[in-house]
């Protein structure tokens, strides 16, 4: 019985690594120049980038439970999850911390960096389309199915510099979906879809991707101030 068992776990392993290795992807090879940037231009303007940047604030939640307020204007960030709020600013990665609405006065430095993981990972599936002309990225136009496709590098920023981002564009440069290379991930090339757009403020955000999980933003608001999101109360009066 024993042999058994051990038989059919060396059999689901197998299974396993062969899945792997026929889903995983060869990062593709692209061209940058001109047509990269005409394509980041084409999907920039058609999500409407600069209502995104006049956008004063934006409140979302993320699946496992991550709650967020973001007040653009100051760059401010309210991270909730389990039973800790973190405030803080993103750039500096300094803030408060709340646990059970009791503020942590020993050491915080360990929940705001989970916080800024969190908010550096959720944020990028809200608005990653923004962030192709980010500090540190480069972008290549790829064939990709006899269409031009949008490939998006990442040396720095966020918490895993090195990712690789394909764009797959509709004929207006709204994105249908992305296939992505991160060093997280052991197999390249999974792909999610962007859809379920909404409008914010005159920009446009995906709410939903479809792929190995689903991922749904839910909850989403937006306001020209923070105050007017949140109830006529500013959550971080104690940072300013």
């Amino acid at each position: 019985m024993f042999k058994k068992i051990l038989y059919t776990l060396a059999l689901l392993f197998v299974l396993i690594v062969l899945g792997y290795r026929l889903a995983d992807e060869p990062l593709p090879k692209g061209e940058s120049g001109p047509r990269a940037e005409y394509l980041t231009d084409k999907m920039m303007a058609a999500l409407n980038y600069n209502a995104w940047q006049n956008l004063g604030a934006i409140a979302w939640s993320y699946p496992r439970g991550h709650d967020y307020i973001w007040d653009k204007n100051a760059n401010l960030v309210s991270v909730s999850w389990d039973e800790y709020t973190v405030l803080m600013n993103p750039e500096n990665k300094d803030g408060i911390v709340y646990k059970d609405n009791k503020k942590v006065t020993g050491n915080k430095h360990e929940y705001i960096n989970q916080a800024f993981e969190y908010f550096a990972n959720d944020s990028f599936w809200l608005i990653a389309p923004f962030k192709a002309r980010d500090p540190g990225t480069t972008r290549k136009v790829v064939k990709h199915k006899g269409s031009d496709a949008l490939l998006v590098q990442y040396s720095s920023g966020g918490v895993t510099p090195g990712d690789s981002y394909l764009w797959l564009l509709d004929e207006d440069g709204i994105p249908k979906a992305w296939k992505f290379w991160a060093s997280i991930v052991p197999v390249g090339g999974l792909k999610f879809t962007w859809e379920n757009w909404e409008d914010v403020g005159g920009a446009k955000i995906s709410t939903l991707h479809d792929g190995l999980l689903d991922i749904e933003i839910t909850n989403l608001r937006w306001s020209e101030n923070v105050i007017n999101l949140n109830n006529s109360v500013d959550p971080f009066s104690e940072l300013r």
